[in-house]
């Protein structure tokens, strides 16, 4: 490992590398690179701290209890002794104020607290405090012979260090980091360059930058410490905001679009003749964003997201239709075979009347099949090409593609996104598309370079699902449940997390379920169809046609239905075990049913026992259908890399800023950085040279930001 080059923005000093510093040398340095990936000075700045303390106050013994957590004391230390053997021998002494007495207790590194120690002598003591049996007692305390120099004054707030264990072994603990960072903070030579302008940051009353590194390890008290953490989660927004309006103003500046002016008779015919429901205000909306968008001149990137059932497959097919008015073909992309098939059938239905050709390409298509897709692709006879993966691979190529269509985006890598704008000349339009609805604050900082859109509206037909939670107690009522569903001629989903029993998880399998209903649901007088991933697509394909067309009345699978499955008639989801699915999941899975006119149910069932995040995400499921509620929930409950996915979130290494509850911060720098773009596109002027240069230099590679 290495130390990073800060370029010459930062201060010289920066750069020294750890080892240079009082207390440290080699040694120490290279186990505190490899612990915690400290090299240099500027690294060691950017440690922040994870809570202070504030040892300005003193605690009675008599006052003290468990609750309290950490307190300071200040007495008199007495009978200091060692007990036990070697295999289990501590040290213990009692501090004595004029209240009461307390025993301190160390396990560890006895003897070099034990020399440390003088009997009679004051001593100011600060820790956790323990209550054993009705005993109070402080373990390992933070221990110093009391100076009168030391509180006459007060002591400042002490920052406290994330550690691990091999760096408390050899001593270097919080006060160890403090007297560290202090050495570079108070050096004479340290500064370290204001790259916003004052212009920006005097206005919205941040402090400056140098102060912010010095305030937020040694503050002063309480209220500096809190404007330095502002001032820096600032500059952590600020930045990728900058970078991404910035990418955003290169893409519409430098990257020539198709032109699509013309709103053709493909569009109006369908709108007027064979639209068979009148659209909601939020999907008119976005259609003419969308058709703005793509007659402008420029590329469109944007992100289409909205609930489940909310209608984005129309507003994509209506968009896809002005594409072809202006001749030009387009494709739609799904991450799995159920999804594109699904997908396919929706469309074809749709345009049934319409001279559009739809065609699907998937890996099940057969080696003819697809042979005679491509030639009718290059030729330009397909306008609709909706598919898989299969749809990037190298030997499909288009004659004239316009405008491109990405369901559920996440499911994808940058790079098997990125192949499809190889497919044209020019690259196409984009609308990726997804039902899982994003926080405010993550659609601001994941998706900061995409327009976004949003249908936050449901059909006026659709009657809100009622979500029901029920234990294994209740399974015969649950069961009598559907059966009253099936004689009303309706159908149900039955989920399970697995398809084959796990001797490591205590969850109901889909085969056992599969017998449990049968027994419920015998045949003939019912008939159940059974789904899970390992089931080949032409199976698959075959039990979903059978459920859809209403032979079956039960359909048994795992989480393969997540998605894309649209069955009008069902209108019960039962999901077995929903304390094992997050909340994400759990919402699309409520999302299968709902979509005819009928009142729907879903019942989510689990064993009594349950811990607080699971009953969080019941709770949450049983009080609100709104996708963008529970998406909120569930970012506080995992947190954005969890939520987003590790592998391609495009989350960035924020040390300070908070996506859960850091908005007004990220919506003000946000705005900041439009402000900077809007006064100054190019960052010619000379107070925003520092700006510039510090971009240039921190720039990441954005391919996707270009090109969504």
């Amino acid at each position: 490992m290495f130390p990073k080059k800060l370029g010459h923005l930062e201060n010289k000093l920066l750069n020294t590398g750890i080892a240079y510093l009082k207390g440290v040398g080699p040694q120490k340095a290279e186990l505190i690179a490899s612990e915690i990936g400290l090299f240099n000075y500027f690294d060691l700045i950017q440690y922040f701290p994870t809570k202070h303390v504030d040892k300005s106050a003193l605690s009675q013994i008599k006052e003290l209890s468990e609750e309290m957590g950490s307190v300071q004391l200040r007495g008199q230390l007495k009978q200091i002794t060692t007990t036990g053997n070697l295999q289990s021998k501590r040290l213990t002494a009692i501090l004595i104020d004029s209240s009461g007495s307390i025993e301190l207790i160390w396990f560890k590194n006895y003897n070099y607290v034990l020399k440390a120690l003088k009997e009679d002598a004051v001593y100011t003591v600060y820790g956790k405090v323990n209550d054993f049996k009705g005993k109070l007692s402080i373990a390992h305390p933070e221990i110093k012979i009391y100076s009168k120099d030391d509180n006459d004054k007060g002591l400042p707030l002490e920052p406290v260090y994330p550690l691990t264990e091999k760096l408390k072994a050899r001593f270097m603990d919080s006060k160890f980091f403090m007297s560290l960072i202090k050495q570079v903070l108070y050096h004479p030579d340290f500064d370290i360059p204001e790259y916003i302008p004052e212009s920006v940051y005097k206005p919205l009353k941040l402090i400056n930058r140098k102060s912010a590194y010095q305030q937020i390890h040694l503050p002063q008290n309480n209220a500096i410490q809190l404007a330095a953490t502002r001032r820096i989660k600032f500059d952590e927004m600020f930045t990728l905001a900058m970078r991404a309006e910035k990418n955003k103003a290169n893409r519409l500046l430098e990257q020539r679009g198709i032109r699509m002016p013309k709103v053709g008779d493909l569009f109006n015919t369908f709108f007027k003749k064979y639209l068979q429901f009148e659209l909601t205000n939020a999907q008119k909306q976005v259609i003419k964003e969308i058709k703005d968008d793509i007659g402008s001149g420029k590329q469109m990137n944007r992100l289409l997201q909205g609930d489940v059932g909310s209608g984005k497959t129309i507003v994509a097919v209506l968009c896809m239709l002005i594409a072809i008015d202006n001749g030009y073909q387009t494709c739609m992309m799904a991450p799995t075979e159920i999804l594109a098939t699904q997908h396919y059938l929706t469309v074809k239905d749709l345009l049934s009347e319409m001279p559009v050709c739809v065609a699907l390409l998937t890996g099940s298509t057969t080696k003819k099949n697809k042979e005679i897709l491509k030639q009718q692709l290059q030729q330009g006879e397909i306008q609709i090409l909706i598919g898989t993966h299969a749809l990037i691979e190298d030997d499909v190529s288009y004659q004239k593609l316009g405008f491109v269509v990405i369901d559920e985006q996440h499911r994808f890598g940058v790079a098997q996104r990125a192949k499809l704008w190889n497919k044209s000349t020019l690259i196409p339009h984009v609308l990726v598309m997804t039902a899982t609805p994003i926080p405010r604050t993550l659609a601001m900082t994941v998706h900061g370079e995409l327009d976004v859109s949003t249908i936050n509206e449901l059909p006026k037909d659709r009657k809100p699902i009622k979500t029901i939670y029920r234990t294994e107690n209740y399974r015969a009522e649950v069961m009598e449940f559907i059966r009253n569903q099936i004689e009303k001629g309706r159908q149900a989903y039955i989920v399970y997390p697995l398809i084959e029993e796990s001797k490591k998880l205590d969850l109901n399998d889909l085969m056992n379920g599969y017998e449990m209903v049968n027994n419920f649901f015998p045949v003939p007088k019912y008939q159940i169809s059974l789904m899970h991933g390992r089931m080949k697509p032409e199976v698959k394909d075959f039990e979903m046609k059978r459920f859809k067309e209403g032979h079956t009345q039960i359909m048994i699978s795992t989480t393969v239905i997540e998605v894309g499955v649209n069955v009008p008639n069902a209108s019960v989801m039962v999901i077995e075990n929903a304390n094992r699915f997050g909340l994400s999941q759990l919402h699309q899975l409520r999302g299968r049913v709902g979509r005819g006119g009928d009142q729907s149910y879903c019942i989510l069932m689990t064993k009594d026992d349950m811990n607080f995040t699971s009953k969080k995400r019941i709770n949450t499921m049983c009080k609100t259908n709104n996708g963008f509620e529970i998406s909120q929930v569930d970012l506080e409950l995992r947190g954005p890399g969890d939520l987003m996915g590790t592998r391609q979130s495009g989350l960035p290494d924020f040390k300070l800023l908070d996506l859960v509850h850091d908005d007004e911060i990220i919506d003000i720098a946000k705005r900041a950085a439009a402000f900077v773009l809007k006064n100054d596109p190019t960052l010619e002027a000379s107070e925003n040279a520092p700006l510039l240069e510090y971009l240039k230099q921190h720039q990441q590679d954005n391919f996707w930001g270009r090109v969504s």
